[in-house]
């Protein structure tokens, strides 16, 4: 596997020397200060290119060419800003970089409810609980028909949650919840994803799929002629929030996004935590099905403490066998004869980190703590292969 880390661009506190001297190879990244529709120009990426390449690294992954929104929806612009997007696709094939992740989940791409969970030894992890995310949608947010999506169990349970907690701690819940995109430090308003969601009240999880369709059914083909590979990333969480449609979240949704637009340019990030977060996927089985259209790897672990709670493990101990997922893998690229890209998604925040400004579950020492024993693990299991 290539050892690959992702870097936010000049403004990151994980500087690029940072991540040389974690042992990572190549760089992860985008142009965050492009405006999400914009085009991505030659300048622009060559400039970003030459950054890195000035400490011998490599920017090999894009992660993310994100989506606007308007494409999502199939509404306003959207035919233009997938001709920009196509335009973006050709001039990072025509700059070298071959590998385009994104997601298309609405509004928001990822949700916790706690960034500063504490382990054990003192460390902090990402945490998702669902009651104090029911306590936010219906009792903080107040999303309009918000409590039609809940049984009445569980309203009462989100209830007693919030009962516990103070001002500051409620503040904290609605920052958390409403993080911005990684790489941004702007946080939502409540009006903001109220009036955000309402662009999607029409929109159910076969419309939205509908719209993915139509999305990949333009730029694939652009992909696939300049030998782009495209790696769409799982919900994450697996399932629904604020009452948005999830179409990236189980073994089926990925089938029916491969079926419908069967260029092996339409591929997966490969993610096992958000898959892993939905205990009906079998990770193993997943490889086995769409292994030819893997393109990307983020490899990190989850622990489900309940039906209601999950967070991130460390990265060889969770629920997700890692060293089946890694010899399958293994396995996976002898037989395609391809080394993929591969990040050790999120991790812990040490002590050593705790003064730094980071994005949650970007911190360095966590992340060079998973890449290590990921590498460790890789070249035990390439040498038991090779027996």
């Amino acid at each position: 596997m290539q050892q690959t880390m992702r870097w936010f661009g000049p403004n990151d506190t994980v500087s690029l020397i940072d991540i040389k001297q974690a042992g990572a190879t190549a760089i992860v990244t985008a142009l965050h200060q492009i405006p999400v529709g914009e085009i991505w120009t030659i300048t622009d990426i060559k400039e970003r290119q030459e950054i890195i390449r000035n400490y011998g690294l490599e920017w090999t992954v894009v992660e993310s060419l994100p989506v606007h929104e308007e494409i999502k929806r199939a509404s306003g612009n959207y035919l233009q800003y997938i001709e920009n997007y196509k335009i973006s696709i050709k001039n990072l094939a025509d700059c070298g970089i071959k590998i385009i992740t994104y997601n298309f989940m609405p509004i928001l791409d990822w949700v916790r409810t706690n960034h500063n969970f504490i382990n054990e030894d003192g460390s902090k992890a990402l945490l998702y609980n669902q009651e104090a995310f029911t306590y936010f949608d219906v009792f903080l947010l107040k999303r309009p028909n918000a409590e039609n999506d809940y049984s009445e169990a569980e309203k009462e349970n989100a209830l007693r949650f919030g009962s516990k907690l103070n001002e500051d701690e409620k503040a904290l819940l609605f920052k958390n919840v409403l993080l911005g995109l990684p790489g941004s430090k702007i946080n939502f308003t409540a009006e903001q994803i109220l009036s955000l969601l309402d662009n999607y009240a029409n929109i159910d999880n076969e419309k939205l799929r509908e719209n993915l369709i139509c999305f990949l059914s333009e730029v694939a083909p652009v992909a696939e002629k300049n030998d782009v590979k495209l790696a769409i990333h799982p919900d994450d969480p697996p399932f629904s929030v604020l009452g948005l449609p999830r179409i990236v979240s189980t073994e089926n949704d990925i089938k029916a996004i491969f079926d419908a637009v069967p260029f092996n340019s339409n591929g997966l990030c490969y993610c096992t935590g958000s898959l892993g977060a939905n205990p009906e996927n079998n990770l193993e089985r997943i490889i086995d099905d769409f292994g030819e259209r893997i393109h990307f790897l983020h490899l990190r672990n989850t622990f489900r403490e309940s039906e209601t709670i999950f967070r991130e493990s460390e990265h060889l101990n969770g629920d997700t066998k890692m060293e089946v997922i890694v010899e399958k893998l293994l396995l996976l690229m002898n037989k395609r004869k391809v080394s993929l890209p591969m990040r050790p998604d999120h991790g812990f925040l040490h002590a050593v980190d705790e003064k730094t400004e980071t994005y949650p579950g970007y911190s360095l020492v966590g992340r060079l703590k998973g890449l290590a024993e990921l590498r460790g693990l890789e070249m035990g299991i390439a040498y038991k292969l090779s027996q």
